[in-house]
């Protein structure tokens, strides 16, 4: 059973995310990576911070400022990356031993998702699909 938690990690601010736009990334997200998606957070390039998806088997105690303090790092890479032969930047995946983390940066804000194990296809996908859903939130 997914746990949904609601509203961000910095106090005094308000949900920069509606129910709706909230919504928008969980159903991406499980679209895309199904049961082995284990959390999502969005982010800007300020200070907001919303945890919108927990798995229910996972303990809420994850350090997200730390998490969303190293991932605001992307949104430099989508200017250092911007004129490789690699073409635009996409996303980031960072590999632990007991999952792994998609982040992905549109503008001034961005997501990332931790997940179980799964084929390396699957994460391209999430990162086309998520940045997808954050351009949509940002319009």
């Amino acid at each position: 059973m997914a746990r949904f938690l609601w509203g961000p990690f910095v106090a005094g601010r308000m949900p920069s995310l509606s129910d709706a736009d909230r919504e928008t990334l969980v159903s991406t997200a499980r679209t895309t990576v199904g049961d082995e998606l284990r959390s999502i957070t969005y982010f800007d390039d300020g200070d907001v911070i919303e945890q919108v998806y927990l798995r229910s088997d996972l303990e809420s105690d994850a350090d997200l400022v730390g998490f969303a303090d190293t991932e605001r790092l992307g949104f430099r890479a989508q200017t250092d990356y911007g004129n490789s032969e690699l073409g635009p930047y996409e996303c980031t995946i960072r590999v632990f031993e007991d999952g792994y983390l998609t982040r992905v940066i549109d503008g001034d804000h961005g997501a990332f998702v931790t997940t179980d194990s799964m084929d390396l296809d699957r994460f391209e996908e999430l990162g086309v699909s998520l940045r997808g859903a954050l351009r949509e939130l940002g319009e």
